[in-house]
């Protein structure tokens, strides 16, 4: 089984590059995360395709996709839907949550009231809206993004809401070759005609058969062990406030596991745990002051831990 998920993984790959060329990173991580129902945060200026990756994601696995677009005057029911008077009787109608792939685009311009609208929905898979619960979708994966360039006027995610998701990835602009190709892309005026062209090559009956491939994807205790200390390091580094919790340390594993799967293997190797530390742990962590003016960031911090960890043999 594990061979014929990286065979679905490399024809969605495959059909996605009709579109959007240039961030292998950024597919495998949101790859990773379909694989445990995990939501990312992208980072990365405009006009970098993020939008159009999501997009491009959903048609290839055969789902819904919904944009929101959050701005400073949205409003929780905005997100997560209300009730309405139809025919003498309140029904509930559906917000633009209810998808598969959901984009919830530059989420810091918008209030935390409504930024916490997420908070219920990323962790339970679900909504309550007067006393009564509602299911979302599944799978439902949330895709959020943030420019770094723009702060003024913007809400920045508190430590509970960023905890939530599984990977933060920086989306940066192609090479200039990857951008030569995307040039070269078919188009209908300013528009890629080309996304109406991904066609689904997975469905979410594989989605399900790939959550089970984790599920079953072997963890020696050599590798819990590697976990545990790197996590450990980050809260006894000094420049570290707080670090990597609990949640984090499951996140890293279970993220290592659907990274071993994607790849062909049912057992989880360091190179995995190497490979997500960083996005998986940067952005839990906060930095004392005096690391902030040195200009020291989280990322630095996790690639030291990781230099000062033990790998397991």
């Amino acid at each position: 089984m594990t061979t014929l998920i990286s065979e679905l993984k490399d024809k969605m790959k495959l059909e996605i590059s009709k579109v959007v060329l240039g961030q292998e990173t950024i597919l495998d991580g949101i790859l990773v995360a379909i694989g445990v129902g995990g939501h990312v945060l992208l980072e990365g200026p405009p006009g970098t395709a993020k939008t159009l990756l999501a997009a491009a994601i959903a048609r290839s696995i055969g789902g819904n996709f919904k944009r929101i677009q959050f701005t400073p005057d949205m409003l929780p029911s905005d997100v997560t839907g209300t009730m309405t008077l139809k025919e003498g009787e309140f029904k509930f109608r559906q917000g633009p949550i209810f998808a598969n792939i959901v984009l919830a685009d530059e989420i810091n311009r918008t209030p935390p009231k409504t930024q916490s609208a997420l908070l219920e929905a990323m962790q339970e898979g679900q909504i309550t809206i007067d006393g009564t619960s509602h299911n979302l979708p599944s799978p439902f994966i949330v895709i959020a993004t943030e420019n770094p360039i723009e702060y003024e006027g913007t809400y920045p995610l508190p430590e509970a809401q960023l905890d939530r998701f599984l990977l933060k990835l920086s989306v940066t602009y192609p090479q200039p070759e990857e951008e030569f190709n995307i040039l070269g892309l078919e188009r209908q005026g300013l528009k890629s005609s080309t996304l109406d062209s991904v066609q689904p090559v997975i469905n979410l009956d594989d989605i399900k058969a790939l959550a089970n491939e984790v599920g079953n994807t072997k963890v020696s205790d050599a590798i819990r062990s590697y976990v545990v200390n790197i996590v450990n390091a980050s809260r006894s580094m000094p420049a570290v406030l707080l670090g990597a919790s609990t949640r984090a340390a499951v996140h890293l594993l279970s993220a290592s596991k659907s990274l071993a799967a994607l790849n062909g293997r049912d057992f989880v190797i360091p190179d995995d745990i190497y490979q997500l530390a960083v996005p998986v742990l940067a952005h839990r962590l906060v930095l004392t002051p005096e690391a902030e003016l040195d200009q020291f960031t989280s990322q630095k911090a996790v690639s030291a831990i990781l230099r000062s960890v033990v790998v397991p043999k």
